[in-house]
């Protein structure tokens, strides 16, 4: 299970089922989020959330038909407020379309990463839209 709140890290979490019943990541998987919140960390005090990866044993839960075997991961936009809350990408008041541009960098930099679906296509040209990913961009790796 993904770390659920360690001091100074560059992330919070959040998702479904709660603490933490849904984010059981792969060795791969926790590995890359580690390692993107370090770099995270370095160049904005800002944290990102990630939210749902899979359960334990990958049974499917509602809405999340893909995040079975913990290589799948949500993680929230970036906030200009910093808030710990969900922005979808249209909320120009809210939402920091150049920092989350900066963290999918991150993310398509890691090793292994397979694709990343968003549909702010102006934050980033290494995602692709998809149906109901505007709060939060999926990640998923190939191992």
């Amino acid at each position: 299970m993904l770390p659920q709140a360690p001091e100074e890290a560059g992330y919070y979490v959040h998702g479904t089922p709660p603490n933490g019943g849904g984010q059981y990541a792969h060795p791969a998987m926790m590995t890359m989020i580690l390692f993107v919140e370090r770099e995270w960390a370095a160049i904005d005090s800002r944290k990102f959330g990630v939210g749902n990866i899979s359960q334990a044993n990958g049974p499917a839960y509602e809405k999340h038909e893909s995040h079975k075997n913990g290589l799948q991961v949500d993680i929230r936009p970036i906030r200009k407020d910093g808030r710990h809350e969900a922005v979808y990408w249209y909320q120009v008041d809210d939402y920091d379309q150049a920092a989350t541009g900066k963290l999918i960098a991150l993310f398509h930099a890691y090793p292994g990463v397979r694709k990343i679906l968003y549909n702010d296509q102006h934050a980033s040209p290494f995602v692709t839209p998809y149906k109901n990913h505007d709060h939060r961009f999926h990640v998923e790796l190939s191992v």
